[in-house]
C-alpha cells in the first residue's frame, strides 16, 4: 500500500532521533556542523501570486496562512522597501488560486515586517522602523503592532505609533515579530538593530508578554550571546507544547522558552534563521536569508524542514541564486507552509523579491 507524500513527511520527523530535550534547562555548546546537503523533494512555482494590475513584488518579510489552512496572508513593503508616504495597501490576501482577494493598511505602516493570523482568523502585523527626523511621511508611525479583524479593521495596537520604547515598558522599538498564544496572550519580539556589528549595549532585544487585551505582563532579554539573550529576535513560533520558539538571527540560533520566558534550549542546526514557522505537526520551517562567508561561514541560504520536537533537519530548499547581486543576499525571509504542506517564501533583498510556492514533488 502506498503512502502520501505528506503522511510519509510526518512519519519521518516522529521517529527521528531526540537531541537535547530532556527535563530541565538545556544549552548545546560548540561548534555544529553546517546542515546543507539534504534532499530537496520540492519544487519551485514561479509567478504563482496574482498582484493587482501595475504593481510589482518588492520587499517582503511576511507571510502566514489564514485560519482555512489554504489562504495566504502575506505584508509587502508597498512595492518599495518602505510604505512612507506610499497610498498602497501592504496586507494583502490571495486564495489557493493566488488571486488576491483583500486588502488593507493604507497610509499606516513604514516598515511591515512581521506576520501572524490567530484562533480566530485575526490579522498581526508589525512595523519595525519608525521616525527618522527627515522624512515627514513617517511621523506618527512605526514602533508599534497591529491587530486587524479578517476584513481590515484595527481591533487593537501595541506599541504608540511613532515613539520608540527604551526596553523597559509597553513602548516598543522595531518590533520585529509577533505571535498569539492558545490562550489569547501576546508575545512580540522586539528590536531589529541587534545584529548590527556596532550596537550600543542598550539596543533594546527582547521578549515582551502581553494580555490579550495589550497590557504588558512582563519581558525578558537583552543584547548578547548568553542564554536568554538576543541580537535580533528576528521571528516567533509556538510548537504543540506551547514552547515559544525565538529566532535569534544575530546569533546564528533558535532559542527556546516556556511562556514565562524560562530559557531551555538552544538550536544552532536551522542556520541564521529569519523566519520561523511550525505547523500543527510540529513540522519546523525555517528560512536562511542571510548566511554568507561573513554572517555565518559554511552555511548556505535557504529553507530548513526539519521536527520542533527533536531538532532534527531533513530537508532543505536551497536559494535559487547562489550568488546574488547586488546585495550578495536573496532567498526568503518569511516562511510560511499550508495545511497541504505546500511552503511559501517571501523574499525580501534586492534581485530576488517574491512571493514563491514550493510543492512536493
Amino acid at each position: 500500500m502506498s503512502v502520501p507524500g505528506r503522511v510519509r513527511f510526518t512519519l519521518l520527523l516522529s521517529l527521528v532521533p531526540v537531541i537535547a530535550l530532556s527535563g530541565g534547562t538545556t544549552h548545546i555548546q560548540g561548534h555544529v556542523q553546517p546542515v546543507s546537503d539534504l534532499p530537496n523533494p520540492y519544487r519551485t512555482i514561479e509567478n504563482y501570486f496574482k498582484l493587482a494590475e501595475g504593481r510589482w513584488w518588492t520587499s517582503t518579510s511576511a507571510v502566514d496562512i489564514d485560519i482555512d489552512g489554504k489562504s495566504i496572508w502575506v505584508a509587502e513593503r508597498c512595492a518599495a522597501n518602505s510604505c512612507a508616504g506610499s497610498k498602497l495597501n501592504p496586507v494583502l490576501k490571495f486564495d489557493e488560486s493566488g488571486k488576491l482577494v483583500k486588502r488593507f493598511g493604507e497610509r499606516m505602516f513604514i516598515f511591515p515586517h512581521g506576520i501572524h493570523v490567530d484562533r480566530e482568523g485575526n490579522v498581526w502585523v508589525t512595523d519595525a522602523q519608525g521616525p527618522d527626523g527627515k522624512d515627514p511621511n513617517r511621523n506618527g508611525q512605526g514602533h508599534a503592532v497591529y491587530k486587524f479583524s479578517p476584513e481590515g479593521k484595527v481591533l487593537l495596537t501595541l506599541g504608540k505609533p511613532g515613539v520608540a520604547g527604551d526596553g523597559t515598558g509597553e513602548l516598543l522599538n522595531e518590533p520585529c515579530d509577533v505571535v498569539a498564544a492558545p490562550n489569547g496572550d501576546i508575545f512580540v519580539a522586539d528590536g531589529h538593530s541587534g545584529q548590527n556589528r556596532n550596537a550600543p549595549p542598550d539596543t533594546v532585544a527582547r521578549i515582551v508578554k502581553f494580555t490579550k487585551d495589550g497590557k504588558v505582563i512582563k519581558s525578558w532579554g537583552n543584547l548578547g550571546s548568553g542564554p536568554g539573550e538576543f541580537r535580533t529576535p528576528h521571528g516567533l513560533a509556538f510548537d504543540s507544547r506551547g514552547r515559544l520558539f525565538v529566532a535569534d538571527r544575530g546569533n546564528n540560533r533558535i532559542q527556546i522558552f516556556d511562556q514565562e520566558g524560562t530559557f531551555l534550549v538552544e538550536w544552532k542546526q536551522f542556520s541564521r534563521l529569519s523566519g520561523i514557522f511550525i505547523d500543527k505537526n510540529d513540522i519546523l520551517y525555517g528560512a536562511d536569508s542571510e548566511s554568507d562567508d561573513t554572517a555565518n561561514p559554511g552555511w548556505k541560504r535557504g529553507i530548513r524542514i526539519g521536527s520542533a520536537r527533536d531538532g532534527k533537519v531533513v530537508y532543505f530548499i536551497p536559494d535559487p541564486d547562489p550568488e546574488p547581486k547586488p546585495t550578495g543576499r536573496s532567498g526568503a525571509e518569511g516562511v510560511a507552509a499550508d495545511a497541504q504542506g505546500n511552503v511559501y517564501g517571501a523574499e525580501v533583498n534586492a534581485g530576488a523579491q517574491a512571493l514563491k510556492k514550493y510543492v512536493r514533488q
